[in-house]
């Protein structure tokens, strides 16, 4: 709500500065000091909410409309990026391929996407909206534009939903029902009549309780066990951004405390700590400095900037005119406006009628009646899809089983009955089934307003062994590993041991297991607390037979690794000993790109012992990783910059591409090619080996 006087603009002359009627401001000090203690606080009167009329008044109460067009501008800025980036313009030929046979996941069957030249069409729109939006240029089409466009590409892809995303598109409809274009737009250069004029209170309530309502459900979601007992985001604590608290504070307090605690607290706290003035400063810089961690914490897009730029929405609503009144007078031209001299507007409901003129008084009294708008351990391989996102949802797991069952006709696979083995651990919990593996689900029923029977729960019950795990991976070497398995009952394990993993065993935590060797056609029983070896280079079944849920854990060394680190070792000790002189013996042929400077690349390429070639191939990237690290800041800009400027770039020439292609028809191959060609070229910084820097993400994945 806003606790400064609406009409503090009558008593100030056009150019700024004070006027002389110094009676006035007398008047002005009096009526503030004769304030309630309510109204000072909260901006409003308990009277005004004794009535349902007196409600509706308020909430049209005439407010300045510079902050809202301030975060007008800001959001499509924002938006304008985002087309690029999370929405996937860069690459909008590769999402939707067309007539190639590609699984997708709608929020109703029958929405499907346009043929490529129109999707690009489609984002154009998107962009043109959100463009017109950040200029205030025919602000209502300009939000038809952006909300049409962005709600059907957001209902395309459920794989690409985030809660941010809800977002973009809520605020983006909230927009539409405003009048943010009465300020510093090209709306108002058009038409004098709304320039600098005010907009109801509602208008900024709406959004206030919006992001309220992120923070708090935040929050709210933040209570589970997980979160607060430290589990959800533990990796955080080792990320550099809390290498402050970790001066202070052990890593697991850091989690605990700075991660978890502090999230949670934030979260819950936010939205009250921003709405009044005592407060609002030290809001002001926690969330900020939590919005900035989150951009390099995590891939979000613009979500942390937008939330930054809603922080100000909370302030005064003449904060702009006092922000850039402190600007040089020769920017004044292409700045806000700085005077508070506000003209009235229809849409807002006026005290002081007799101030008004005729055409003016005869739509004072008409309140416009505001709305709120509240709102495993297997690895396996997804065909036809690019997102492996349906793995982790029964809506989508459905949609994917029936688009495998047409698709597969194609290949001579008739009436296909299609069962999924997935394997998960949610948060540092037992690796676990989500789904039943024997029902078909081309042939289950799925419905989002009851149980489905196919969908495993999730073994809450199991969870106080997190703590166990801690204790019993801390009691392993660096070359052993684990993997904590849970299952239901009635259910099997079926497993293949590589020959890659020596001394593979299994140990039961909990209830009872049989142990089928499938070679051996030999089976054996294992109580709690029990052990047997397992074959490598061979498969086995674990079949959990116990009433309860069965606990096991798989103990092995991978060899392979290990005596590839052992290589690794000698290799660069040998390294060191040539470099520094105190090696006398002469190097074999095989070992001679060893004794290459560090900056030569074809040192890796004629290695001919492949031990040798990935040791090169391991110091070349670590050499890359060290050199990105502590590239200076200068060259981390120009790094980014030219990140962002090829990959719009390429947005926006592929979509100039479509757009000929829809006017004057599709051009001879050749000439496309060149044209795609032109567009996918790359800065020297990105000319790298997209499949090393994958398999350097990827962990162990299997047995």
């Amino acid at each position: 709500m806003e606790a400064r006087d609406a009409t503090a603009g009558a008593f100030v002359s056009s150019d700024g500065d004070e006027a002389p009627a110094t009676k006035n401001a007398a008047s002005k000090a009096s009526k503030a000091q004769t304030k309630s203690r309510m109204e000072q606080i909260f901006g409003f009167k308990k009277e005004d909410l004794s009535s349902w009329h007196n409600l509706v008044c308020l909430l049209n109460r005439p407010t300045d409309s510079a902050s809202l067009g301030i975060f007008r501008c800001l959001f499509g800025l924002l938006m304008v990026i985002d087309v690029t980036q999370e929405r996937g313009l860069s690459h909008l030929d590769y999402k939707y391929l067309d007539g190639a046979p590609v699984c997708r996941f709608p929020l109703l069957n029958f929405l499907e996407p346009l043929p490529l030249d129109w999707m690009y069409l489609v984002y154009l729109v998107l962009f043109l909206g959100s463009l017109g939006i950040m200029l205030g240029c025919f602000y209502r089409l300009s939000c038809l534009m952006f909300i049409s466009t962005y709600w059907y590409i957001f209902f395309l892809d459920k794989t690409a939903w985030n809660n941010h995303s809800y977002l973009y598109g809520l605020i983006g409809f909230q927009l539409t029902l405003m009048n943010g274009n009465r300020y510093w737009s090209l709306d108002g250069l058009r038409r004098p009549s709304i320039r600098n004029a005010h907009v109801p209170l509602w208008n900024y309530t709406l959004l206030r309780t919006q992001i309220f309502i992120v923070y708090f459900i935040a929050g709210i979601k933040k209570l589970d066990a997980d979160w607060v007992e430290g589990y959800s985001m533990s990796y955080l604590a080792h990320h550099w951004l809390f290498d402050p608290f970790k001066a202070i504070l052990p890593v697991e307090l850091v989690n605990l405390l700075v991660v978890h605690g502090g999230g949670l607290v934030l979260d819950l706290t936010a939205g009250y700590l921003l709405f009044f003035d005592a407060t609002r400063p030290y809001a002001f810089f926690f969330v900020s400095y939590f919005h900035c961690m989150n951009s390099q914490l995590f891939s979000i897009g613009m979500f942390s900037y937008t939330m930054l730029a809603t922080s100000p929405l909370f302030c005064y609503p003449d904060w702009p005119r006092r922000f850039f009144s402190h600007f040089p007078s020769f920017l004044k031209p292409v700045l806000p406006l700085t005077t508070p001299e506000l003209q009235p507007s229809t849409s807002c409901v006026y005290n002081e009628v007799s101030n008004l003129s005729g055409d003016q008084q005869e739509h004072s009294d008409v309140c416009v009646h505001a709305f709120s708008l509240l709102f495993i351990y297997l690895n396996f391989l997804g065909v036809f899809t690019h997102s492996r996102r349906w793995k982790d949802h029964g809506d989508m797991l459905k949609q994917y089983a029936s688009c495998l069952s047409h698709l597969l006709p194609r290949y001579n696979v008739t009436d296909p009955e299609i069962y999924f083995d997935i394997w998960v651990s949610i948060n540092e919990r037992f690796q676990q089934r989500i789904f039943d593996p024997r029902v078909d689900i081309v042939k289950a029923d799925w419905s989002p307003f009851r149980p489905n029977p196919w969908l495993m729960p999730l073994l809450v019950d199991l969870s106080p062994w997190r703590t166990k795990f801690q204790e019993i991976e801390g009691s392993l070497d660096n070359q052993t590993e684990i993997v904590f398995i849970a299952d239901f009952p009635g259910l099997h394990l079926e497993n293949f041991v590589s020959e890659d993993l020596g001394n593979t065993s299994i140990q039961v935590l909990q209830g009872q297991v049989n142990v089928e060797i499938v070679e051996e056609k030999k089976n054996y029983t294992l109580q709690t607390s029990e052990t047997m070896k397992v074959p490598a280079g061979a498969y086995h079944k674990v079949y959990t037979v116990s009433e309860d849920p069965s606990c096991y854990m798989y103990v092995y060394v991978n060899t392979t690794e290990a005596a590839l680190l052992e290589n690794f070792t000698k290799l660069f000790e040998l390294q060191e000993r040539v470099r520094n002189g105190t090696e006398t013996e002469p190097l074999p042929p095989e070992l001679q790109p060893l004794i290459a400077p560090n900056d030569d690349d074809e040192a890796e390429v004629n290695a001919t012992d492949p031990i040798v070639r990935l040791f090169l191939k391991r110091q070349r990237r670590m050499k890359e990783v060290k050199k990105r690290r502590e590239a200076g800041l200068l060259e981390r800009l120009e790094r980014f910059a030219g990140k962002k400027y090829y990959t719009i770039r390429r947005g926006f020439l592929m979509t100039a591409i479509a757009m000929r292609n829809l006017a004057v028809g599709l051009p001879p191959l050749e000439q496309l090619t060149r044209e795609v060609e032109f567009a996918n070229m790359k800065g020297p910084q990105d000319e790298g080996n997209q499949k090393d820097l994958l398999k350097e993400e990827v962990g162990h994945g299997e047995l």
